[in-house]
């Protein structure tokens, strides 16, 4: 296996060497989760301290720029964010390695950060590198046993056997269906991974599958294997020539100017889970309603914007969602169904349920083969409060119409209750398939089979037509540009509902999360959802 050495000078200490006014190489920090795009709240985007790929890509485009730079090493450590997103730099940094040479140090040899530094033709690892080569994996936790110990039990109606969204709650275990579906999805991924490592080592397939297999334990087996080309600590890949990337922003000049003139593409994410009202971010760890949440009036008033805007020829919908209320996502599909501007839907780590939803009637859909799509099912319920308020001393007391108190948590549905939500999710479900055969041109009846609930990895969405092509956002932004004949090079911008004051709704956020309700869904009831609880390790 050939080694390689960095072209410094000597090893002496401080800053740039006698004779030298630039340095040759720079050391590019990659850490942390890497959120697609900056928030699009002006107050939140001020508070934001996580880097994102819309930065990263500005940066990399600077470095490409600069003649005087030779290479960068890329430092990929503490690394967390999502496979697609490890994808998404791996482009990224491929792109760099076509003006510079690319070094890959990653202290933490994991299943993630691989993917992302499999970008650089060279890779290093520390002799004491961590090495946690097992593949994917996830592990839901079941509360159903739990619940019932306290008195609660957890009424679930779904469409339909795949759609595993309050198993979790109404469940003990894992059912058949779920098992399925999540091991077909890991295997997608890891199939992908094969992939990812087999192009960027130079090997085959099965080499690739071979390094699974729990054999590599250290650095040194990592290299003997051909997983990373040397064996070395950070400080012998650096040298007096080499400044972190702070220590070199007098010297970049700002990149190429962009095209404007012919016109521009707007970008509007679906970040978080759908709700109807306006976006909003709450910090309270509660199923569905913690973390972003993309509002429906939110994001139809991006859209509107991005409509009317003359110079907007185009629309991005960067999508990385697990779904959410049914209501929300059928708002937000329409305003991309009438959209008169070709709309490309490019996919983040999930597009999933109400996230697919959103997406069918877009030009093109972008996904990456890491992503978790598909789950084209409804499903809803209640928490049943019965044994709890007994053994508690809570006596609920109605008066006037049951019907009024359909989803109450004080007793399970009646059979005739039970009937009554099952049409309605039912009509959403005949909904939801309608809207994918019409913007994916399947039959009905192809679509329940695809669908029932069931997740895919993008690479098997790409291959049963639930999307067009694998990529990432930069992918997708071109493919706009070429749907409206805009010029390879024309800007992108970030659209937001016009007239938007950041801290009234930031005031409103810190409400919202002080208010948790027996039923964790807030007035979402009818849900075309994923269970965001599953992430691969």
């Amino acid at each position: 296996m050939p080694l390689f050495t960095l072209p410094f000078l000597n090893k002496s200490s401080g800053g740039l060497p006698g004779g030298v006014s630039r340095p040759t190489w720079v050391v590019l920090d990659i850490t942390g989760p890497y959120p697609e795009r900056q928030p699009s709240s002006p107050l939140q985007a001020l508070l934001n301290r996580t880097d994102t790929l819309e930065a990263l890509e500005a940066r990399i485009e600077k470095l490409r720029g600069a003649d005087w730079l030779h290479g960068v090493l890329v430092k990929i450590s503490e690394f967390t964010a999502a496979p697609a997103t490890a994808h998404a730099i791996r482009s990224l940094l491929a792109y760099l390695g076509e003006h510079k040479r690319v070094v890959a140090y990653v202290p933490q040899l994991t299943m993630t950060s691989l993917i992302a530094a499999s970008g650089a033709k060279e890779i290093a690892a520390p002799e004491s590198a961590d090495v946690m080569l097992g593949g994917f994996a996830v592990e839901p936790t079941f509360l159903g046993a739990f619940l019932k110990k306290h008195g609660i039990e957890f009424e679930n109606l779904r469409i339909r056997e795949y759609k595993a969204a309050l198993t979790r709650f109404s469940q003990e275990h894992m059912d058949d269906a779920n098992r399925e579906q999540l091991q077909a999805y890991l295997d997608g991924l890891e199939g992908a991974w094969v992939q990812d490592m087999a192009q960027a080592r130079g090997v085959d397939a099965g080499v690739v599958a071979g390094w699974l297999s729990g054999t590599i334990t250290s650095a040194q087996g990592a290299l003997d294997a051909g997983l990373i080309t040397r064996v070395a600590y950070e400080d012998e890949l650096v040298g007096p020539a080499t400044l972190p990337l702070l220590g070199i922003v007098d010297w970049l000049t700002p990149g190429k100017p962009s095209n404007a003139k012919a016109g521009r593409v707007a970008v509007v994410p679906v970040v978080g889970t759908i709700v109807t009202g306006k976006s909003k971010n709450n910090p309270l760890p509660l199923p569905l309603l913690g973390g972003p949440q993309a509002g429906s009036d939110t994001v139809v008033a991006a859209l509107k914007r991005a409509e009317q805007d003359k110079a907007t020829k185009a629309i991005v919908l960067y999508v990385n969602s697990g779904g959410g209320s049914a209501l929300a996502s059928d708002l937000m599909w329409r305003e991309v169904q009438r959209s008169e501007k070709p709309v490309v839907v490019v996919m983040g780590e999930y597009a999933a349920s109400g996230g697919y939803y959103v997406a069918t009637h877009a030009k093109h859909i972008v996904a990456s083969p890491y992503t978790l799509t598909g789950s084209i099912g409804v499903v809803t319920g209640k928490p049943v409060m019965t044994d709890f308020n007994d053994r508690h001393g809570l006596h609920p007391e109605r008066v006037g119409r049951d019907s009024a108190l359909l989803y109450s948590s004080s007793r399970r549905y009646t059979d005739e209750e039970r009937g009554h939500v099952e049409r309605s999710i039912e009509e959403v479900y005949d909904r939801f398939t309608s809207r994918v055969a019409d913007g994916r041109k399947l039959s009905k009846e192809r679509v329940n089979e695809l669908g029932r609930g069931r997740i895919w990895s993008g690479a098997d969405a790409l291959e049963r037509g639930l999307v067009d092509e694998l990529g990432d956002l930069r992918l997708g932004l071109q493919r706009a540009r070429e749907l409206a004949g805009l010029p390879h090079d024309a800007p992108s911008w970030n659209a937001t509902p016009k007239s938007r004051g950041p801290l009234p709704e930031f005031v409103q956020e810190a409400a919202h999360a002080a208010s948790v309700q027996v039923w964790p869904f807030g007035r979402e009831r009818v849900l075309t959802w994923f269970d965001q609880d599953i992430r691969v390790r």
